[in-house]
């Protein structure tokens, strides 16, 4: 099972890759929409800055009056282990390293840094995008903080929501900010974190207001009360916090945040977080409320929650990740593929680097390296396991055996035996078959998968050739599905054959009668005996003994055939996809780079293929045809189409690689 790390860890990585190919939702379904998120919102003064400076335990938000928040900020935290030293990063800057969290000189590394600078790379990242003015953009900016005080946790913030525009803003800012705002909180996977001051009616909440519009049922939204300690003598929020006054599907927290006097005196956020965590315990008012109050415990409670929502959308993110691969990919087909130009010396190092990396796969199947083992796991433990599990029991109740031989018999019963009856049983039992075998077909490309993986990272000729590694991996991905559809296919036409043709003899043996020697005297009496059953079953086809000796022979048909799938099965996922991933992994690449040569030339594509096709000529004759050939010509080609082109490859790839991520955290 996924850890909460891996989990929150991947989004991260996934949210990380989408904004650099520029893709932060807003306008119609993208992947980063899929993903699920925390977006925290509130008025101007409400605290929201305070809050996410609590829950991170360090001050780093730029301050100011006004709208200081003019892009959405993602905050990424990432728990690290106790000692370790805390540094922010910045996606827009990835080689700077911010180290210094308390405020005092900074440290030089390849850059200035420190957490003053943090505040200052947002103010200056946000004006890069919207200018010295105070207009907002929804373009995100991505800051990841690890520390050992956080949780592992994804925030977005926003800007507040206000009433009224001031001097130097836009007329329309009250309204772009809401809709702002809106994009982000009306999507179906975004948690919405709403902060309300408790010195100010509830009623009257922005956050509240807007949460309501977009999560009627609040099944979406944690409600957050600050400036508990700023209310009026005499006063409390308990009935909001119980949830009495206002009630959500998620409990309310209260928080305290740093006064002023304690901002300008720099008193450190971890003190401050023990003050917070003493005020409550001392209250009169919330001393009952004092375990689930505080940004810590918001902190954990926003952690936990994100995990679990986000193993409810991973079907949901990886049926739209397939959905859009599929699409790119025809586009790439229509737009046309791009062309490789080689010289002979690159092909014979194509080739050379294409031997090694077959080498180590064909040794990680064959027990010189470790990963083939797991391929035989399938067979000695998942595919009996989930042939185990089969609810053949349900499927052979007393009342479905009479339900369906009744209705096999039609308008006249049977008169001897319920053959019809008796096949659709059988046929019925034998589809649960076909989920254990396809189970299995899909296990074991996952390991060929994986053994892909490892090989190309375990190949050192390849280390020096990052593109021909994807290059390599697209091919032996592509190969590896093309083996899993057709094993498929087989396992499923196993099933279908012994559901289409049953086994007659295994009939005739249990029907026939048990031969016991008897005294002549006793062979009237056997007889007699034998006419009363035959009897019996004519005239009560559908007594319990009947029909439990029904199930019985039909069970009994069924696990003789589970027996001979357990043993068949495994042979044909073998012969269809392990037997071909290691003989031929590789050949419709070497198909693929003779058709492009033959492009560039207008020789003849089927020469080619056939002497590709033959392994011990493949070497010499592609090394003889590129000391023929010129290849540079195909590189005329529009711009603006080979633009095109390497815009859907990269956002081909960024789906590509989010779905093996998601992969490789699945199955952890």
């Amino acid at each position: 099972m996924a850890t909460m790390t891996s989990l929150i860890g991947l989004i991260n990585k996934i949210q990380r890759a989408c904004t650099v190919l520029g893709d932060h939702g807003g306008e119609g379904l993208s992947l980063w929409e899929a993903l699920p998120s925390v977006a925290v919102v509130g008025g101007q003064s409400s605290g929201k800055s305070s809050v996410l400076e609590s829950v991170v335990g360090r001050d780093f938000l730029p301050r100011g009056s006004g709208i200081v928040t003019r892009r959405p900020l993602v905050l990424q935290l990432h728990k690290t282990e106790d000692g370790q030293q805390e540094y922010a990063e910045f996606l827009h800057a990835p080689r700077k390293r911010f180290t210094d969290f308390v405020g005092s000189e900074p440290i030089q590394l390849e850059c200035e840094t420190g957490i003053a600078s943090v505040r200052k790379e947002i103010s200056d990242e946000t004006d890069r995008i919207t200018g010295k003015t105070k207009q907002i953009s929804n373009i995100p900016i991505h800051l990841s903080i690890y520390s050992p005080n956080v949780v592992n946790l994804t925030l977005i913030d926003l800007p507040g929501l206000t009433k009224v525009a001031v001097e130097g803003q836009s007329e329309t800012i009250v309204q772009d900010i809401e809709n702002m705002v809106r994009s982000y909180v009306e999507k179906p996977n975004c948690i919405i974190l709403a902060i309300s001051p408790a010195n100010q009616d509830i009623a009257t909440s922005d956050a509240i207001k807007l949460a309501r519009e977009v999560d009627a049922s609040g099944e979406r939204t944690f409600g957050v009360l600050t400036k508990l300690d700023l209310m009026d003598k005499g006063t409390n929020a308990v009935e909001v916090l119980e949830g009495r006054q206002y009630r959500l599907q998620h409990p309310w927290v209260g928080i305290v945040n740093r006064s002023q006097a304690d901002i300008n005196k720099n008193v450190d956020m971890i003190v401050a977080r023990k003050k917070e965590q003493e005020y409550f315990e001392t209250s009169p008012e919330y001393g009952h409320l004092a375990h689930k109050m505080g940004s810590e415990y918001l902190a954990k409670l926003l952690s936990q929650h994100l995990e679990i929502v986000i193993r409810q959308k991973i079907p949901s993110i990886i049926a739209l990740i397939n959905k859009t691969i599929d699409e790119l990919n025809a586009e790439l087909d229509r737009i046309g593929r791009p062309i490789a130009v080689d010289s002979g010396a690159q092909l014979y190092t194509i080739l050379e680097v294409c031997r090694a990396f077959d080498k180590v796969f064909r040794e990680h199947l064959d027990g010189g390296r470790p990963g083939g083992d797991r391929i035989n796991g399938v067979f000695d433990h998942q595919l009996p396991a989930a042939l185990k599990k089969l609810p053949f029991d349900r499927h052979l109740t007393l009342n479905n055996v009479q339900r369906v031989v009744t209705e096999a018999d039609g308008y006249q019963p049977h008169l001897i035996a319920p053959e019809q009856g008796y096949r659709r049983l059988i046929e019925g039992s034998i589809g649960y078959f076909k989920g254990p075998a396809e189970a299995s077909v899909d296990a074991v490309h996952f390991i060929l998968k994986e053994l892909v993986r490892k090989s190309i990272s375990e190949t050192e000729e390849l280390k020096r050739f990052p593109t021909l590694q994807s290059d390599i991996a697209a091919a032996a991905t592509e190969a590896l599905e093309r083996f899993r559809d057709e094993s498929r296919k087989t396992v499923l036409r196993l099933v279908d054959m012994e559901a289409n043709y049953l086994t007659v003899e295994f009939f005739r043996k249990i029907n026939e009668p048990e031969k016991v020697p008897t005294r002549s005297g006793e062979k009237d009496k056997e007889k007699e005996k034998e006419k009363e059953k035959r009897k019996d079953n004519f005239s009560d086809n559908f007594s319990d003994n009947h029909l439990r000796k029904i199930g019985s022979n039909v069970s009994a048909y069924i696990q003789m055939v589970l027996e001979t799938l357990r043993n068949s099965i495994p042979k044909a996922v073998v012969y269809c996809q392990v037997r071909e991933a290691r003989r031929s992994l590789l050949n419709y690449f070497y198909v693929q780079i003779g058709k492009k040569e033959a492009v560039s030339t207008g020789t003849c594509v089927g020469r080619i293929e056939s002497l590709l096709w033959k392994i011990q000529h493949k070497l010499t004759w592609l090394v003889s045809f590129a000391k023929r050939q010129q290849l540079s010509a195909i590189l005329d080609e529009d711009p603006a189409l080979m633009e095109r082109r390497a815009q859907i490859a990269k956002r081909l790839e960024l789906y590509k690689q989010a779905r093996d991520d998601i992969d490789s955290v699945a199955w952890k």
